[in-house]
C-alpha cells in the first residue's frame, strides 16, 4: 500500500479543512451572508451624489431619498447599508444649506430645537429598525413610503399663512413631528425635510421658505444621531462613501437652486412626484426579480 493511500485513508488520515458557511445576520430571515465588502468606486459615489445634489436643489427636499436607489443599482449596495450611507451624506449638505438658510433669517430656531429634540430619539429608533428588519420588509416599506410622499405632493398643496403662536400644544406638536422625521430618517437614510416641509406648512403655517430653512436645520443632529447609533448599533456605514456623497452634494445643490427659481411650483412638484413614482416602481421590479432569482 502506498504511503499516499495511507494517508488519504488510514485511521490516521488528514482531512481537508472543513468549509464552515459564511455567517447569516441574526433575526434576518433573507439575511445575505456577512463579507467584507469591497470599496465602491468613486466615479460611482460622486455621480450619485451629483445627482442627489441636483435633485434636491432643484426640488428643495428630497436628495437623499433618491441617493438611496441609486446607491443600490449604481453602487451595488443593499438597502440596509445604503440608508445607513446616506445618512452620514445628508450631514454636510444639511450644514452648507441650512447654513444660507441662517444668513437669510429664514429658520424658525424655537420649532428646529422642538424639532431636534424628538427627531434625535426618533432617529435612534428609526436606526434600530433599520437593524432588526428583514431586507424584504425593508424594500416594501421603503417603496410604500416613496408612493405615500408621492401621492401627498399631488394632492397636498400646502398654502402660506402665518405661524402658529407657540403654546404647550404646539410645543408638543413639534416634538412629535420630530419623533416622525426621526424615526423615518433612521429607517430610510433620509434627512427627513420630505415629511417635515409639507407638514410645517400645512399643518404649522410656516411659510414655504422658513419651513424648508427649519427642516434642512433639524435634519443635522437627526442625522448625526442616526448614524452614531448605526455605527453603535452594528448597521453596515460606509462613512468614507457617505462624505464623499455629501460632498459631492452640497456642491451640485447650489447651481440647481437657481433652475429651481426658474420652475413653477405646480411644475417642480408634479416632475417629482411622477420621479418617485418611477423610482417605486422600479424598485418593485428589482424586488421581484430578486425574489425569483432566490
Amino acid at each position: 500500500m502506498s504511503t499516499a493511500s495511507i494517508i488519504t485513508t488510514g485511521p490516521c488520515a488528514t482531512r481537508p479543512p472543513a468549509v464552515r458557511p459564511p455567517p447569516f445576520i441574526a433575526g434576518h430571515d433573507d439575511a445575505e451572508p456577512v463579507t467584507i465588502a469591497a470599496r465602491t468606486p468613486w466615479a460611482a459615489l460622486i455621480l450619485t451624489g451629483a445627482i442627489g445634489g441636483v435633485l434636491s436643489g432643484l426640488f428643495a427636499i428630497g436628495g437623499a431619498i433618491l441617493m438611496v436607489p441609486l446607491l443600490v443599482w449604481r453602487a451595488g449596495m443593499d438597502q440596509r447599508r445604503a440608508a445607513a450611507t446616506s445618512l452620514v451624506a445628508i450631514i454636510p449638505t444639511a450644514v452648507a444649506s441650512s447654513a444660507t438658510y441662517l444668513i437669510h433669517g429664514a429658520v424658525d430656531v424655537i420649532a428646529a430645537a422642538l424639532i431636534s429634540a424628538g427627531a434625535i430619539g426618533g432617529a435612534i429608533i428609526g436606526s434600530r429598525l433599520l437593524g432588526r428588519l428583514s431586507l424584504t420588509w425593508l424594500r416594501r416599506i421603503f417603496i410604500a413610503f416613496i408612493l405615500l410622499v408621492a401621492a401627498h405632493m399631488l394632492v397636498v398643496a400646502p398654502e402660506p399663512g402665518h405661524a402658529m403662536a407657540l403654546s404647550l400644544l404646539t410645543a408638543l406638536g413639534y416634538v412629535g413631528l420630530g419623533v416622525l422625521t426621526g424615526v423615518a430618517s433612521g429607517l430610510f437614510g433620509i434627512g427627513g425635510a420630505i415629511i417635515s416641509v409639507p407638514l410645517l406648512g400645512s399643518v404649522f403655517a410656516l411659510s414655504g421658505v422658513v419651513a424648508k430653512g427649519t427642516a434642512l436645520l433639524v435634519s443635522v443632529p437627526t442625522s448625526l444621531a442616526g448614524t452614531i447609533s448605526n455605527r453603535h448599533g452594528g448597521n453596515s456605514v460606509d462613512v468614507r462613501a457617505g462624505l464623499i456623497l455629501g460632498v459631492t452634494a452640497a456642491a451640485t445643490s447650489v447651481p440647481a437652486v437657481y433652475l429651481a427659481v426658474a420652475l413653477p411650483p405646480a411644475v417642480s412638484t408634479a416632475t417629482f412626484a411622477a420621479l418617485l413614482i418611477a423610482i417605486a416602481l422600479q424598485l418593485s421590479i428589482k424586488a421581484a426579480h430578486t425574489r425569483r432569482t432566490d
